[in-house]
């Protein structure tokens, strides 16, 4: 089930709650299906090209009936050279239709990511504002 004509909003009555936690991962599932509706059969590494628009990479990192997990990014070039920002590593739950962020790249000159949710317990309101900026970027991307 895929809504395309709709404007998807994201209310702050529901922030730092599970409920709307939930409400968000499905929004983000909701836009991502919209941004990419063929994702069982893209190859694993696509480049969307728009027009006065940085180029957008997704890299397909894991494939299964039920879960996919990519990675999100844009390439900036710098005096040091080439680096990804943001980078944000999502898995979509098909089954639920649910998405989320599983972590946030590091920054230039740290070692680890900034947030993975796999080896830390965040908080409501972290997971919160790490999806979010998800749900924007997609919205954004949609546009």
């Amino acid at each position: 089930m895929l809504v395309t004509n709709k404007q998807f909003v994201v209310t702050e009555n529901k922030k730092r709650t599970f409920p709307g936690l939930m409400a968000l991962y499905e929004l983000n599932y909701l836009l991502f299906r919209r941004l990419l509706p063929n994702i069982e059969t893209i190859p694993d590494t696509v480049v969307s090209r728009v027009s006065g628009a940085l180029d957008l990479h997704l890299n397909i990192i894991e494939r299964s009936p039920y879960t996919t997990t990519f990675r999100l990014t844009y390439y900036f070039k710098d005096d040091q050279g080439e680096f990804p920002a943001p980078d944000l590593l999502c898995r979509t739950y098909h089954d639920a239709c649910l998405a989320e962020v599983v972590t946030r790249g590091r920054r230039r000159g740290k070692r680890s990511a900034e947030y993975d949710r796999c080896r830390h317990p965040y908080s409501i309101e972290k997971k919160w504002e790490m999806n979010r900026f998800l749900y924007k970027w997609l919205s954004y991307s949609l546009h």
